[in-house]
C-alpha cells in the first residue's frame, strides 16, 4: 500500500532529524502533532543536501548534488520517489504548496558550497537566502496551513530567524568551515587576523536578526509558537556563550551545548512560554 510506504518515508525523515539535531528534534516535539511530520520531512531534505557538500569527502560531490537535485524534481513531478527522504518531502511540497523557487534557491546555495571561496556581500546574502531564509519560509508555509494573509505578514520575521540561526552556525563552525572546507562566509573579514571588532560587528548583525525574529514568533499560530520559541531560545543561549568567548578562541574551539543542558533549556523555555514571559 502506498500509504504504508509514505508512513515509512516519514519515519525516515523523523529518524534523520533525531540523529542529526537534538535541538531541532526537541523543538518539533512542541509543535502540534499534525505538523510534526511535515517539518521532519523538510529537515530531512535540507540535511541530506547539506551532508553531500559538507561530509562526503572523497566522493564526487558535484555529481551527487546534481543527482539529488534531479531526483528532487522527479519526485515532485511524479509525486513519488523510492528515496524515502524525497518521497516524504514531495508530499509536503504538494500538501502545503511549497514553492519551487524556494527549493531552487536552497539547492543553489548548496551548490555554492562545492567551491572554496571567500564570500563577498552579494554572495553572502544570496547564500543566507537559500540556505536559511527560504527554509524558514517552507516551515512557515506549514505553520500557517494555507492562510496566505498570515503567511505574508510573518514572512519577513521567518526569514530573519532563519538568517540568525545560520549566522550563529557560521560563528560556531568558523574554524571547521575555514580550515577543513575552505569557506569564509563573513564578507570583508580576514580569518587569519580575526579581531574583536570583527566579531562584535557580526554579533550586532545577529542580535538585530534575533530581535526582529522574536516579534514574529509572538505572532505565530498556536500550532507552532512554542516549538519555534524553543529553537529560538536554544540558539540565543548558544549565541550568548559564543559572545563571551574571545575572537581567537572561537577560531580554535567549537562551541557546543551538551545534550543534558539542551533538555534543561527545553524545560526553561517551556516554562517561560507558559508564563508568557518570552
Amino acid at each position: 500500500m502506498k500509504s504504508l510506504f509514505d508512513e515509512v518515508s516519514a519515519s525516515c525523515s523523523k529518524i534523520t532529524t533525531k540523529k542529526y539535531s537534538t535541538s531541532f528534534s526537541l523543538g518539533i516535539l512542541f509543535l502540534n502533532k499534525n505538523i510534526r511530520n511535515p517539518i521532519y520531512s523538510i529537515y530531512g531534505f535540507v540535511r541530506f543536501a547539506d551532508e553531500i557538500v559538507d561530509s562526503f569527502h572523497g566522493y564526487d560531490k558535484k555529481s551527487l548534488l546534481q543527482n539529488f537535485r534531479e531526483d528532487t524534481y522527479t519526485a515532485i513531478e511524479n509525486k513519488i520517489s523510492l528515496n524515502p527522504i524525497l518521497n516524504s518531502f514531495q508530499h509536503v511540497v504538494h500538501q502545503y504548496g511549497i514553492k519551487m523557487q524556494w527549493i531552487n534557491s536552497f539547492l543553489d546555495s548548496m551548490e555554492m558550497d562545492l567551491h572554496k571561496q571567500n564570500y563577498n556581500n552579494e554572495n553572502y546574502n544570496k547564500y543566507i537566502l537559500g540556505s536559511a531564509e527560504v527554509v524558514g519560509l517552507m516551515c512557515l508555509h506549514v505553520f500557517t496551513e494555507g492562510d496566505e494573509k498570515v503567511f505574508e505578514e510573518l514572512k519577513p520575521y521567518a526569514m530573519k530567524l532563519g538568517a540568525a540561526f545560520q549566522k550563529v552556525n557560521f560563528l560556531r563552525d568558523i574554524k571547521a568551515d575555514n580550515e577543513d572546507l575552505g569557506r569564509t562566509y563573513f564578507p570583508n573579514v580576514d580569518l587569519k587576523n580575526f579581531k574583536t571588532h570583527d566579531k562584535l560587528k557580526i554579533e550586532k548583525e545577529i542580535e538585530n536578526d534575533f530581535l526582529e525574529a522574536l516579534a514574529g514568533i509572538k505572532m505565530l499560530p498556536k500550532n507552532s509558537r512554542n516549538g519555534v520559541y524553543l529553537a529560538y531560545y536554544y540558539y540565543t543561549v548558544l549565541f550568548k556563550k559564543i559572545k563571551k568567548m574571545p575572537a581567537q578562541r572561537i577560531m580554535n574551539e567549537r562551541v557546543r551545548i551538551p545534550n543534558i543542558q539542551k533538555f534543561i533549556l527545553m524545560f526553561k523555555s517551556n516554562l517561560r512560554y507558559q508564563l508568557n514571559i518570552f
